[in-house]
């Protein structure tokens, strides 16, 4: 297998020291007062892609926005659960067959040696490896693009992606006020989820969030350029198994064109003068390592998305992200291997149910990780 193949090839050497999540910043996505940084952007044109670039179910990177870093792929708990009975089945037996083994050499006068363990710096397994070719595909998909055109246009170009595909999602098209907030006509952020059936009859969520950056300071999150952000979220929320027997690689037909339909809101999208410094807390008060370069962020939802040379760094920092935010070092990983990529994904649930998850990715395009807070609720 090609993942594996990779995997063998990745050697990773040495440890970082991370920045501990900082107690004095607010976990509701407040935004600190930002500083200009000296430090020049980065180029990050190995690190894009652009309009078209699939996402899940037919949706795609819409004209005028970037994709920062590759998809954040992972399983959700409901299709880890679906399937770890099987797991466990599998293990037990395998358990069962050593413990058969190792009495019949003893009984044989042959006792099986043990075996020493051999350090390893790889990155783990597939979790469900010992499942085949039976071992379950990443359910949920993460975007994260930074608008670089007209916001209104691409926005609804984004909405109108979504309207098709779940044909009776009945999302308005014409008028953002729908879904955007705003202060003085200002744009203040964007929020729609949508749920529903595809024409192939698979049950999925949709949640699509823009961030505008903060209206007082006009300060845009770090890494925006100071443009405003996207997340979009795709989800299979029907029966997990259900879920595994087809692709999700359809194409979506008839999407709206809103050239044809002017935005009837009258809102106006503000301009941030700067982003904040790179030293901003993210996430739940984390602050971004110097081992690491920012890719895009953004405070609602708090997201951070990042590429580390090494890929023991990448690891780490989503490993002690999900560390620092669970209730008593409780975390759960999960590893997929993909046939040019393996992705590791951690996540922890904090008081009152607050979830931190990151995302690590190790690919022959880069090692990259993205982590996400959701606070809990109040």
């Amino acid at each position: 297998m090609m993942a594996r193949t990779f995997r063998v090839a990745v050697a990773a050497v040495a440890l970082i020291a991370l920045a501990a999540c900082d107690g004095t910043s607010g976990t509701n996505g407040t935004t600190p007062a930002a500083t200009a940084s000296t430090t020049a952007a980065p180029n990050l044109s190995d690190h894009e892609s652009g309009p078209e670039s699939p996402i899940a179910y037919g949706l795609f990177v819409p004209a005028g926005a970037t994709q920062l870093g590759p998809l954040f792929r992972y399983r959700s708990a409901a299709l880890i659960a679906a399937y770890q009975p099987e797991l466990q089945a599998i293990e037990a037996q395998r358990a069962a067959d050593a413990a058969a083994k190792v009495a019949e050499d003893e009984a044989n006068g042959t006792p099986s040696p043990t075996p020493t363990p051999t350090p390893t710096t790889r990155p783990s397994p597939d979790t469900f490896k010992l499942i085949g070719d039976e071992a379950p595909r990443p359910d949920t998909s993460i975007s994260l693009m930074r608008i670089d055109g007209d916001p209104s246009d691409v926005v609804r170009r984004m909405l109108a992606q979504i309207d098709a595909a779940i044909p009776d999602a009945g999302l308005v098209l014409d008028d953002l006020s729908t879904y955007c907030t705003s202060e003085e006509r200002r744009i203040t952020g964007c929020q729609v989820v949508a749920s529903g059936a595809t024409e192939g009859k698979r049950e999925i969520r949709v949640s699509l969030s823009v961030d505008t950056g903060n209206l007082a300071t006009r300060t845009a999150p770090p890494g925006a350029l100071t443009r405003p952000v996207m997340q979009l979220t795709v989800e299979y929320v029907g029966d997990p198994r259900a879920g595994q027997l087809g692709r999700d690689t359809g194409k979506l037909g008839d999407v709206a064109d809103i050239e044809k339909m002017p935005d009837r809101s009258g809102l106006i999208w503000p301009k941030m003068d700067l982003d904040a410094d790179l030293t901003t807390p993210l996430v739940n008060g984390w602050v971004a390592p110097p081992s690491v370069t920012l890719l895009l962020s953004g405070y609602q939802p708090q997201f951070v998305a990042m590429t580390a040379e090494r890929a023991v760094d990448a690891d780490q920092i989503a490993e002690q992200f999900a560390l620092a935010n669970s209730r008593k070092g409780a975390i759960t990983k999960d590893v997929v291997e993909d046939l040019n990529s393996v992705s590791t994904m951690y996540s922890a649930r904090g008081k009152g149910g607050a979830v931190a998850r990151a995302v690590y990715i190790l690919s022959a395009r880069g090692n990259y990780t993205a982590l996400f807070y959701t606070p809990a609720e109040k």
